[in-house]
């Protein structure tokens, strides 16, 4: 099931805001049923480790009022997925911000679904209008 395959890509990127190397990767790759969903959920992460200081780039030039230094960790890695899996895994935003704030709202503050969801909408917005440009 994809939702918990996101799940999972949310974890590994919250494991690697913190550890540099040797991960665990193969914990949760055995929890997954589907090879589907499995490369899936590898997908999301080569595209984060590919791409991952424009991902906070992104994320933090559209954060108001925050530092990115000063956002939440686990916010942050909810963050991370919705973002690479929008721009480089290609899933339609609707069904990534849906699952993303559902997930914040499982495993981070009462108020970080809001936060998550407006700073997602901001990206959306500014990805959308680059789009217009060309």
């Amino acid at each position: 099931m994809r939702a918990y395959a996101r799940k999972l890509a949310f974890q590994l990127i919250f494991e690697r805001l913190f550890v540099k190397e040797n991960y665990s990767d193969e914990e949760f790759f055995a929890s997954l049923k589907k090879e589907d969903d499995k490369n899936f959920v590898k997908e999301i992460l080569a595209c984060y480790e590919q791409n991952k200081e424009s991902v906070q780039e992104l994320i933090s030039s559209n954060l108001v009022g925050y530092e990115l230094n000063r956002v939440y960790k686990v916010d942050l890695a909810l963050l991370c997925e919705a973002v690479t899996e929008i721009i480089y895994v290609k899933t339609p935003y609707k069904i990534v911000v849906n699952e993303i704030v559902e997930l914040a709202k499982k495993f981070s503050t009462e108020k970080s679904s809001r936060f998550i969801n407006g700073v997602l909408s901001s990206i959306i917005k500014s990805i959308n209008a680059d789009k217009k440009e060309e």
